[in-house]
């Protein structure tokens, strides 16, 4: 089922804590290494979770790691990761945790060699599901099949974020998304 009929059955309540997502982040383009990031660290964190639960928790993994800037990830001691470990506004996953410094350094060494990851991203696109996945899984730490599909339908890479008819559908068409690039090749 797709986000768009998913956000339709919900009761208010949990509606407007998706609504901002829908309508404003999922599967627009970042153009922001930061960002880039967080998402990933976002969705990686979502794994064996509700996507509910991470956006309950956005604001506090922001904070809990610095903005999601990259540099000051990467640099993370022994004692951030047991300060991570402490958090209950996060995920207390010690290989996610991990994960998240590792894909730091990680990025950090793509923006050496393209500039940016964004670059990095636009560098290696396109290529379908399973060879995204087989490079993530190549590059970074904690990227399975189902994590890089919604990072990379999440920023815009992949189709599918919105049905065709979702009026955000159109609104992200407008802002280029790197997947239709794809659809003008077919």
């Amino acid at each position: 089922m797709s986000y768009c009929k998913y956000l339709d059955q919900m009761d208010e309540g949990r509606k407007s804590l998706h609504k901002d997502y829908h309508d404003y982040h999922y599967g627009f383009p970042i153009h922001d290494d930061n960002e880039l990031f967080g998402r990933l660290l976002l969705e990686i964190n979502q794994a064996g979770l509700s996507w509910e639960t991470i956006l309950k928790k956005e604001s506090s993994f922001r904070k809990a790691y610095d903005n999601y800037d990259i540099r000051k990830i990467a640099a993370y001691t022994e004692m951030d990761r047991e300060r991570l470990m402490a958090d209950s506004g996060i995920i207390r996953n010690r290989l996610k945790i991990n994960a998240a410094i590792e894909n730091a350094k990680t990025i950090l060494r793509l923006q050496e060699e393209y500039n940016s990851f964004e670059k990095w991203l636009e560098y290696n696109h396109p290529k379908t599901k399973e060879e995204w996945t087989k490079l993530f899984k190549k590059t970074f730490r904690f990227t399975g099949g189902e994590i890089v599909n919604e990072f990379l339908m999440s920023i815009g890479y992949l189709p599918g974020a919105h049905d065709d008819d979702c009026p955000v559908s159109a609104e992200i068409a407008k802002r280029n998304p790197m997947w239709k690039s794809l659809r003008s090749q077919e």
